[in-house]
């Protein structure tokens, strides 16, 4: 469907899926207003592990989606003023979950400890994905908004979406407290928050907010050089020396509070690592991912009302740079990507 060239373009959401759209639509000359109800990155942004890593086990239903996915942040960390990635490439071993990408390597012990010499027992074998990286989330999305803002969008925080102005069938604003903002098209990124905003809308979307821990620890500069991914442990390190770490979540037990676990991974990271004694948790909360039923993200116009343009997924920090460039342009152009339709909103919506 062809739904012309918007001029006025309200994003929900100043995560980094809601800040890479920002950018993309002011690059392309749209009039961006970023509305938030909190502040920037306050959501799952920020308690994210921020791993680009575009392995998937088993079939992948956005295979074209996540292939393009490391590319999009190179292009973007060449034309961000301040969006610093780290490609040092990550580490499996121990884990049987089946994930491998095209550029899996299986390297021996003696490589395995070239790229990490702090590991006091390097496997016999491990997988080595050279194109892998990460990035602070948090600092991407002030990055992206920036610029975003340099191109003449604009950028409302502490501003609750309270309703959408409605005219025929189709979204023609936002209402907040502040008052309305108009819009050519409104689109919903605001994570975890997303079914609510399409509810108002009259659309029923299955988004399921699946929690994780995210675990920040003080450490000596050093100790972790790219990502390291094992039965035991899940983890990367700034260069500041902040180390973060991964964990499922359990339940709500106290000994599997963020607190508790963030002492069970220090041991076993202690344990892991040569150096790593002196090691101390500084941060540990729980991130509710936003997670569609059946776990491919929801990219489209919904079919109810026109106007109105979802765009949330998990892995959102992966997905933000290529899923900001192609729905830009599904926006602004009119023209779907073939790329994306496998996330129609419409496969929920249309049963």
């Amino acid at each position: 469907m062809n739904h012309g060239t918007p001029k006025r373009i309200v994003v929900i959401g100043a995560g980094i899926v809601g800040a890479s759209l920002a950018y993309h639509l002011a690059s392309k000359g749209a009039q961006v207003t970023v509305v938030e109800a909190g502040g920037i990155a306050s959501g799952v942004t920020g308690t994210s592990f921020a791993w680009i890593n575009t392995s998937c086990a088993g079939p992948d239903p956005i295979a074209a989606l996540r292939g393009g996915a490391i590319a999009a942040w190179r292009r973007l960390e060449t034309q961000v003023p301040g969006l610093k990635m780290r490609w040092h490439g990550a580490l499996w071993y121990g884990t049987q979950d089946g994930r491998v990408s095209s550029e899996s390597l299986l390297i021996d012990r003696a490589r395995i400890a070239q790229l990490e010499p702090h590991l006091r027992r390097p496997p016999e074998q491990a997988i080595f994905e050279p194109e892998q990286g990460a990035l602070d989330a948090v600092a991407a999305t002030h990055a992206l908004l920036a610029a975003a803002q340099a191109l003449g969008a604009t950028v409302r925080t502490h501003t609750p979406v309270l309703g959408f102005a409605v005219q025929g069938a189709k979204v023609t604003g936002v209402e907040t407290a502040a008052g309305l903002i108009e819009a050519d098209v409104v689109v919903l990124a605001a994570g975890t928050g997303t079914a609510r905003l399409a509810e108002q809308l009259g659309a029923s979307l299955p988004i399921h907010a699946s929690p994780a821990i995210f675990l920040r620890y003080k450490a000596p500069p050093g100790l972790v050089r790219g990502i390291i991914s094992s039965d035991t442990m899940e983890v990367r390190q700034d260069e500041d020396g902040t180390m973060l770490a991964a964990e499922d979540y359990v339940d709500d037990a106290p000994d599997n509070q963020p607190a508790a676990i963030a002492q069970r991974t220090a041991s076993a990271i202690r344990d892991e690592l040569e150096g790593a004694e002196a090691i101390a948790p500084a941060f540990a909360c729980v991130g509710l991912r936003p997670m569609p039923l059946d776990g491919v993200p929801i990219i489209g116009y919904l079919p109810q009302v026109k106007g109105a343009y979802v765009c949330v997924m998990h892995p959102g920090v992966v997905l933000a740079a290529i899923v900001g460039q192609l729905a830009s342009e599904e926006i602004v152009t009119g023209q779907p990507a073939s790329a994306l339709e496998a996330c129609r909103p419409a496969r929920f919506l249309l049963c």
